[in-house]
């Protein structure tokens, strides 16, 4: 397990990535949920964020690469507009542990 943050430090409606060794995630809290993927667009496996901790379309209703404007379902990972249309981020198994986001770590 490795511990990102404490569930507090992500506000309602943003986003924040996540660089630990070979990982590379990002967390979204909508509607006190907790959603955490893997920082890479099914398109070009780059990075979606334009600037750090920026993961959301300006309305934060939806996940939006930066680089080809690709629009992704916060809850399912589905893009939903985009060159990668129909395919989906790949989500990260995580729990939630006294209040800290730990991503479950496969050997």
């Amino acid at each position: 397990m490795i511990k990102l943050c404490h569930i507090d430090e992500i506000k309602e409606g943003e986003s924040r990535g996540f660089k630990s060794g070979e990982y590379n995630v990002f967390a979204i809290k909508k509607q006190g949920e907790i959603y955490l993927y893997h920082n890479s667009c099914p398109h070009l496996g780059i990075s979606l964020e334009w600037m750090p901790d920026q993961f959301l379309d300006i309305e934060g209703s939806l996940i939006q690469c930066a680089t080809h404007g690709a629009l992704f379902l916060i809850e399912s990972g589905e893009c939903i507009a985009g060159p990668c249309q129909g395919e989906c981020l790949l989500p990260c198994p995580f729990s939630i542990q006294d209040g800290q986001i730990c991503l479950k770590v496969i050997e």
